[in-house]
């Protein structure tokens, strides 16, 4: 049994162990993503955070198998419904996508067909999986558009993506993923590319999506900010490993490790108006070789001969989280 299931009684409708993800070319290998594991309780949001080129979105996007077969190497399991997706054949991976675990991508501009109606998209999804008439799945779109609150959603399904702003589109994106009613939604930095008040809107628009339907969620983000709003639980990611995770308000009233504390102290928030922000010194690790020792010790204050000395393990602290540290009681207080 590992910490989290011990720590959340309920059965997981997601578990991911021990995944490992490498990217393999002629000129080099990058290990994106070195040992990942974490587990998704039914109507649970997880917040995976971390800056640009942690691991995030290529953890996500393993979770459906999305990354080129011709160059990734895939390692670990991805259980879902007790199934592990990875080993699945390409014609069962099309029978869950969508229906079982679905994704918000980053930029829905993108994600959406530019050729085809916005309600031909949707309604095409419904009748390839669920085999209902074009009729009923029509219907079903519409009701969906209605969901996200778009407004005159019967005209909109008529609209091609081009012919919508952006905070339509991913409105639109977020009923193309509810379409067939998944247990696990995945949302690859939805609000990045939305100005401010837009971005306010989709994130309480999925709090509230996610309360009445009873959804599990992973969110993956950078912004600290986005990640305490709509978030229950968090996965801090490092070098594409994750550093600390546990319940919201422990990681953020308490961080046990020195990345995560360093990115509180770089954001800004109402106490911190007349002082001057801390950046976290240094530069990202070099994916090329696989971490064989603490991935944050060559920008840590707290590092020593011991960080240096191999990778260290995930321990609880006493808080509800884990951490990877093996200083953590000594960097909280």
């Amino acid at each position: 049994m590992s910490i989290e299931t011990h720590l959340n009684a309920t059965p997981p409708v997601l578990q991911v162990r021990d995944l490992h993800v490498r990217f393999v070319s002629r000129e080099r290998t990058v290990n994106a993503v070195n040992g990942v594991s974490f587990e998704l309780a039914p109507g649970e949001v997880l917040g995976i955070l971390g800056e640009s080129g942690s691991g995030k979105s290529v953890t996500l996007r393993s979770i459906q198998k999305l990354l080129p077969p011709r160059n990734t190497v895939l390692s670990g399991e991805v259980l879902l419904d007790g199934e592990d997706v990875l080993t699945m054949p390409t014609k069962q991976l099309a029978t869950i996508r969508g229906a079982k675990v679905s994704m918000i991508f980053q930029e829905p501009a993108t994600a959406f067909d530019p050729v085809y109606t916005i309600g031909e998209q949707i309604t095409e999804t419904i009748t390839h999986h669920e085999g209902v008439s074009k009729a009923e799945a029509t219907k079903r779109a519409l009701d969906l558009l209605e969901l996200v609150r778009i407004p005159s959603a019967k005209q909109r399904l008529d609209n091609y993506p081009h012919e919508m702003s952006g905070g339509m589109r991913q409105r639109a994106m977020i009923a193309l993923a509810l379409s067939c009613r998944p247990k696990v939604l995945l949302a690859d930095e939805p609000t990045t590319a939305l100005d401010a008040t837009v971005q306010i809107q989709v994130l309480l628009l999925l709090a509230q999506l996610q309360e009445e339907l009873g959804l599990s969620i992973i969110f993956v983000t950078h912004d600290i900010g986005v990640a305490t709003e709509v978030s229950t639980r968090l996965a801090v990611m490092y070098g594409g490993q994750i550093v600390e995770t546990g319940p919201l308000a422990s990681i953020v009233e308490n961080p046990g490790h020195p990345y995560t504390q360093g990115l509180l102290a770089s954001t800004i928030h109402s106490a911190s108006r007349g002082t001057r922000l801390e950046a976290i010194g240094g530069s990202p690790p070099n994916m090329t070789a696989a971490p064989t020792q603490c991935s944050f010790a060559p920008r840590c204050k707290f590092a020593e001969a011991a960080s240096l000395s191999g990778v260290p393990e995930l321990r609880p602290d006493g808080n509800k989280t884990v951490v990877r540290c093996i200083r953590h009681s000594k960097v909280a207080a």
